[in-house]
């Protein structure tokens, strides 16, 4: 088949959740079709990694979008009913750019990655799928629940209506794909639709490999990983440190707290101490997992599932997270992975694990089986390979 994937972001290096997608699907969908890409792409610089992506499509169409400009778009949109998430990346380029790679290509299905690029293919009279990473007017509806200036809440009032009402889109493609049961269900309950289907989040199992599995050394590490200036990650190591460190650090005075991730904002940057340590980029990844005996995910507000949890399973560290993205796992609860509400809860689990290196051990393998059986990114392919063949006829 002659498939266009059309990407919110360039998906290259595959350092975040909507790139790692992208560049994971079809560099094995590749090997069986022809692709092409139309994507944006932020900074100029970017370009230097096409050599990167170029032998996976056929034909690779890109579209500028500074930062500068998407600030721009999202003036005139405060006035209208347009999303400031979809205003962002709006683009009379872009629209002309989709309607030539589908006519001078010959399409046979579209991939449309995120609702924000839902606006350039609603319309499209060809076989489609939409591929949500999360549901966005959940993860709206969470972040506001927490305490945040009161200018932002009101913004994200305005945004979870304009975004809920946006997401009706979904009727218009002939299937969309959420990683998530949760999403799922807040989906097809809010919009009253039966063509959602699951495409769950994968991980990439040669990077992440252990080999015959993990040593279960106890290096007394707590580990936290994910891109530092994403929101929910932000508020999550700010809440954990505030809230649960000094207990579990009373408890455990040898372990320390590392944050491992890049482009760390301000406010992560002064977590840091003499236990605990903000790394900015780590250019391997694997060598934290290799050396934390625990995982947190201390999130209280996002959506879909969360790679750090999915990178830790196949590294067989024990996870510690709390429901946000749990379900979209559908495993249940110390299956790599133990999920814990509330504080208290979180607290003690970190603690048991800390403590217990049969415990670290047991859970850790049972995640580790469950990432190479269920999650990995080949398997996942073949999953969006059966709805493409499948909508397409």
């Amino acid at each position: 088949m002659n498939i266009l994937f059309l990407a919110n972001r360039f998906p290259y290096p595959p350092f975040r959740g909507d790139k790692l997608k992208i560049y994971n699907l079809t560099r094995r969908l590749a090997k069986k079709h022809d692709l092409y890409l139309v994507t944006f792409y932020e900074d100029r610089n970017e370009l230097d990694y096409l050599k990167e992506i170029k032998p996976f499509f056929k034909e690779i169409e890109l579209v500028y979008l500074p930062k500068w400009k998407s600030v721009l778009n999202g003036i005139p949109a405060l006035f209208s009913s347009m999303p400031l998430q979809m205003a962002y990346f709006k683009s009379s380029k872009m629209k002309r750019m989709v309607q030539f790679a589908i006519e001078q290509y010959n399409i046979d299905v579209i991939h449309t990655q995120h609702l924000r690029m839902s606006q350039y293919t609603k319309d499209v009279d060809l076989p489609k799928i939409l591929d949500l990473p999360d549901a966005f007017s959940l993860y709206f509806k969470r972040r506001n629940q927490t305490e945040r200036p009161f200018i932002n809440r009101l913004i994200d009032n305005i945004e979870i209506g304009r975004l809920a009402k946006a997401e009706g889109v979904i009727t218009k493609y002939n299937k969309t794909l959420v990683c998530s049961v949760e999403d799922q269900k807040y989906l097809e309950k809010l919009h009253k639709t039966d063509n959602i289907d699951l495409l769950l989040n994968g991980v990439d199992l040669e990077t992440f490999d252990v080999g015959d599995g993990h040593i279960y050394t106890h290096h007394k590490v707590l580990l936290f990983t994910g891109n530092m200036d994403y929101a929910p990650n932000v508020d999550g190591v700010q809440y954990f440190v505030k809230e649960m460190w000094p207990e579990i650090s009373k408890a455990n005075p040898d372990t320390q707290f590392i944050i491992a991730g890049q482009r760390p904002v301000e406010a992560v940057k002064k977590l840091a101490n003499d236990r605990i340590t903000v790394t900015g980029f780590i250019p391997d990844l694997r060598d934290m997992y290799a050396e934390a005996s625990v995982v947190i995910a201390p999130l209280r507000f996002g959506a879909g599932t969360q790679n750090k949890v999915l990178e830790a399973m196949a590294m067989g560290v024990p996870t510690v997270c709390t429901h946000i993205g749990f379900e979209g796992l559908q495993i249940a609860s110390g299956d790599g992975v133990i999920m814990a509400k509330e504080k208290e809860k979180f607290i003690k689990e970190v603690n048991i694990l800390l403590s217990d290196p049969v415990k670290r051990k047991e859970v850790g393998e049972k995640g580790l089986v469950i990432a190479r059986s269920r999650f990995s990114w080949d398997r996942i392919a073949e999953k969006l390979e059966k709805y493409l063949i499948e909508v397409s006829s």
